[in-house]
């Protein structure tokens, strides 16, 4: 069982928190990480880059030059490629780069992600942020007090919307519901920190209980 550094409201630190089994099992599959990863990094390309080949490229409708006794290769077309303003051989046409992944490696993978940063002591709790109104000096200040280093994932307990506009002018801090984040947010994030009550409040997934009775 994995175990989190705790902090108070004030940031003061408290006494370690065990994490949930059905979240942080132990496993780390590392082949669903990459797996995973990488089709979300496909799925953010847009796919539109183009260019005109030479049936496209308008003009040639004759031949540049005679056949024979110039001295030259002989072409057909000032529009093919190897030609000054042609078109271009083999160009990139729009097309999708989306990549569809199975839910339940979807779920490993997350669940690999989150106890790969709890191996590590890279997990920390905290009571719900509450900030009366967006200030960046402030969640600045308290992710210094906690000593948060790296890239900062916070994970808030539904949409806290002045955590998110405090965050948005640190260059080092994403803010997402639980539930919400991607697996690359959690890779990509040195230290995730996440409110007690987004895990406290959120619900397992359906067979987790039945394989938590099983393995005891």
């Amino acid at each position: 069982m994995y175990k989190a550094t705790y902090f108070k409201t004030d940031g003061k630190k408290g006494r370690a928190r065990a994490l949930p089994d059905w979240l942080f099992d132990g496993v780390v599959n590392e082949g669903v990480l990459h797996q995973v990863v990488k089709a979300h990094l496909a799925n953010q390309r847009q796919g539109t880059a183009a260019a005109k080949n030479r049936s496209a490229v308008r003009g040639g409708g004759r031949k540049p030059f005679r056949q024979k006794g110039t001295g030259r290769a002989r072409q057909g077309t000032i529009r093919a490629g190897q030609m000054k303003g042609g078109g271009v051989i083999f160009p990139p046409i729009p097309h999708g780069w989306n990549q569809k992944v199975p839910k339940k490696v979807k779920g490993l993978a997350r669940r690999s992600a989150f106890n790969a940063r709890a191996e590590e002591g890279r997990v920390i709790l905290v009571d719900p942020l509450k900030l009366e109104a967006p200030k960046t000096a402030i969640l600045r200040d308290y992710l210094g007090t906690i000593e948060a280093k790296g890239k900062i994932l916070i994970l808030t307990e539904g949409m806290k919307e002045n955590v998110y506009l405090s965050a948005r002018n640190l260059p080092d801090v994403e803010v997402r519901c639980f539930g919400e984040e991607s697996v690359y947010d959690i890779i990509w994030a040195t230290t995730v920190i996440m409110e007690r009550g987004a895990l406290e409040n959120a619900e397992a997934p359906a067979g987790a209980e039945e394989k938590e009775a099983t393995d005891a």
